[in-house]
């Protein structure tokens, strides 16, 4: 293989070259980088996997331990540059491909075939070396990514500095963010989550997954985004809150919290809501004796739990019979026999506006006990 391996070592600035040529049109990641880079750095590259074909064509065996280190380091180093995985196996596929039409045009007729042997031997003992450094890398990028992102938003949601925190995440901290706290019925994987609301937001979101707490910065359209997320991983519910400015997360993050905590207490269907949406049930959700005593006012009807149904859904349908009276699959005339029923029991008047108001407080009041 010696006087191969001198030919194919004149040939060496023929294989960079249409590599070099070929990975600039074929692989979108190298079609992207400046000339510069192109012929500076990614040449450089290519031309020492020629040399290290080249020592191993000439000592006849395959990729050596040395070569193989010097492999992994190159691969390990192009993760930490967020080479894509699939731009690094095409740059070798296509190096294969031009040392093999090189080999052709350079070997003797009885050489070709040990040489076309020897580079799928080295292709066979670097490939699978370089996609495990590479996944190593970014495996460990990936947690560390985490860890300061996590970092970050623990600044954030708790009112601690976080400039140096937003400087190692590379995360620029400005403006205002929605502050949304989820609860998902389904339990779904984080990663899809995540991909959810980065593909949403055009941005990358800071979220605890455990906690179930997200920052989405500016004024994304909410309940489109929600919508979104329950196609994608299933039924939930959020609730948000805005943050003019980062000093104003820790509140809105609270406020978040506790609409999220009224709205399943209330068991309120899947779906987005805000403190308006609960104003007043976030009101007579404060702890005191007055919240026992609305509640006490329905006490009368539990030996009659129908009529209870029937108040509750005449509530629901916005006091109109006609509605109720189908959702509960009865007639009118019943309907109003047992709205009577209620009258009599709790004195309290479904026809006068006011006491049909306190009999659908009281109501809120024992969902929330």
């Amino acid at each position: 293989m010696s006087d191969l391996h001198i030919r194919m070592a004149s040939r060496g600035g023929d294989v960079t070259a249409a590599v070099v040529a070929r990975c600039a049109a074929e692989v979108p990641y190298y079609r992207d980088l400046s000339p510069r880079v192109i012929e500076g750095e990614v040449a450089r590259s290519i031309a020492a996997v020629h040399g290290l074909l080249l020592r191993t064509l000439r000592d006849g065996g395959e990729v050596g331990r040395g070569d193989l280190a010097l492999l992994i380091e190159w691969s390990a180093r192009r993760a930490e540059d967020r080479v894509p995985l699939e731009a690094v196996t095409a740059a070798y596929l296509i190096g294969a491909q031009a040392w093999w039409r090189v080999l052709v045009e350079a070997a003797e007729p009885g050489e070709l075939a040990d040489a076309g042997a020897h580079l799928l031997s080295c292709l066979y003992s670097a490939l699978p070396a370089v996609v495990l450094a590479h996944r190593q890398t970014l495996e460990d990028l990936h947690s560390e990514d985490k860890r300061v992102r996590r970092a970050l938003l623990s600044a954030l949601l708790e009112g601690r500095p976080y400039t140096e925190a937003a400087r190692a995440a590379g995360i620029e901290v400005s403006g205002g963010y929605e502050v949304v706290a989820f609860s998902f019925e389904d339990d779904p994987p984080t990663r899809s989550v995540q991909s959810c609301l980065d593909a949403c937001t055009g941005v990358p979101v800071l979220m605890d997954h455990v906690a179930g707490i997200a920052l989405l910065p500016g004024r994304p359209d909410l309940p489109d985004l929600v919508a979104a997320l329950a196609r994608d991983v299933g039924p939930l519910v959020a609730a948000a809150a805005p943050a003019g400015e980062p000093a104003d997360v820790p509140a809105a993050a609270a406020e978040a919290g506790r609409v999220l905590d009224l709205v399943r207490r209330l068991g309120r269907p899947p779906g987005f809501y805000r403190l308006d949406d609960v104003l007043l049930e976030h009101q007579l959700a404060r702890p005191g004796e007055a919240l026992h005593r609305l509640a006490a006012k329905l006490d009368p009807l539990d030996p009659h739990p129908y009529l209870l149904e029937t108040l509750r859904v005449f509530t629901d349908h916005g006091h109109n019979r006609r509605r109720a009276a189908l959702a509960l699959h009865i007639h009118r005339n019943t309907l109003d026999y047992r709205l009577q029923r209620v009258g009599a029991l709790t004195g309290l008047d479904v026809a006068v506006p006011a006491q049909a108001r306190l009999l659908q407080a009281a109501l809120t009041a024992r969902d929330l006990l």
